[in-house]
């Protein structure tokens, strides 16, 4: 474990979110799965601030990549203090693993932590390609052989379209997302996830209201959806969503959040049932930010 490395960008940084990466790292790290840990991102580089996020890659024996990935949430949930299961991540790039985005409720702030879970065969590829600082290496003697079981498993995980939970959990992580760059003034990023964001919420629609649809994205949605009471009214949500400024600001993402926690109250009302919890919390830490 490179404790020097840590204090230097400790140093470097001195974010508050220094003390999360110090947890997610010890909890990290105890699991003997687990052969590296990158940190990334602006705390690697020294340019966080109070909304930035705490990024790893997470380097895993490729023979306990996907018992590893099935625990994921339950380890972020009950010793991070992860508030939603994880996003997998479909905004990085494919590295040859799989990356998930939770939000963590740290220090009376919701923040965000970000794992790019990878076989430890292809840690060294990763490292290549990506600015980021080791901060444990299980053992640097060992080479670590590839397990013909884990690309199949990454491919599968991918090719798997979102449950209406997931899709939920989706829109509210975007949701943070969008709040992080409004706040930060980045509207050319802020549009593009809005764009994202609408697109989950369609996603939901489809995959509540006709989960059996043939046709791509959003080609014929009044047709399929539009037969029934509550899929007029889905739609008639959609298309107010899609129809406010296509840069948001803090107002129209407020407006947006209660809308599709709405829409999914509507289309698939045990979703919404199986994240309550979640949700309340979600909507606390926002007001506070």
């Amino acid at each position: 474990m490179s404790h020097a490395v840590l204090d230097e960008i400790a140093r470097a940084n001195r974010p508050d979110q220094f003390g999360l990466l110090e947890r997610a790292m010890d909890l990290l790290t105890a699991s003997p799965a687990v052969t590296h840990l990158l940190v990334r991102g602006s705390l690697a580089s020294g340019t966080a601030d109070r909304l930035s996020d705490v990024d790893f890659v997470v380097g895993v024996d490729d023979r306990s990549f996907p018992e590893f990935i099935s625990v994921l949430d339950a380890l972020v949930s009950a010793d991070l203090g992860g508030i939603l299961p994880g996003w997998r991540d479909t905004i990085v790039g494919d590295m040859g693993g799989l990356g998930y985005v939770y939000l963590v409720g740290w220090a009376g702030h919701l923040q965000q932590v970000d794992l790019y879970v990878v076989p430890a065969s292809q840690v060294s590829s990763v490292h290549k390609h990506t600015v980021a600082q080791p901060i444990f290496v299980r053992d640097a003697d060992t080479a670590y052989k590839p397990d013909p079981r884990v690309t199949p498993f990454v491919t599968r995980t991918v090719a798997e379209p979102g449950s209406c939970a997931e899709l939920l959990i989706e829109m509210l992580v975007i949701g943070y997302l969008m709040c992080k760059r409004i706040t930060r003034g980045q509207e050319f990023i802020a549009y593009s996830e809005a764009h994202l964001f609408n697109t989950a919420a369609k996603n939901l629609i489809k995959a509540a209201l006709a989960p059996t649809s043939r046709y791509y994205g959003w080609y014929q949605l009044r047709e399929e959806i539009g037969s029934t009471p509550i899929g007029k009214e889905c739609l008639r949500d959609l298309a107010a969503l899609i129809s406010v400024s296509a840069i948001p600001t803090a107002e129209t993402l407020a407006r947006g959040l209660d809308r599709v926690v709405a829409i999914a109250a509507r289309a698939a009302p045990e979703a919404v049932d199986s994240l309550r919890p979640a949700i309340d919390a979600y909507r606390y830490y926002l007001e506070l930010a």
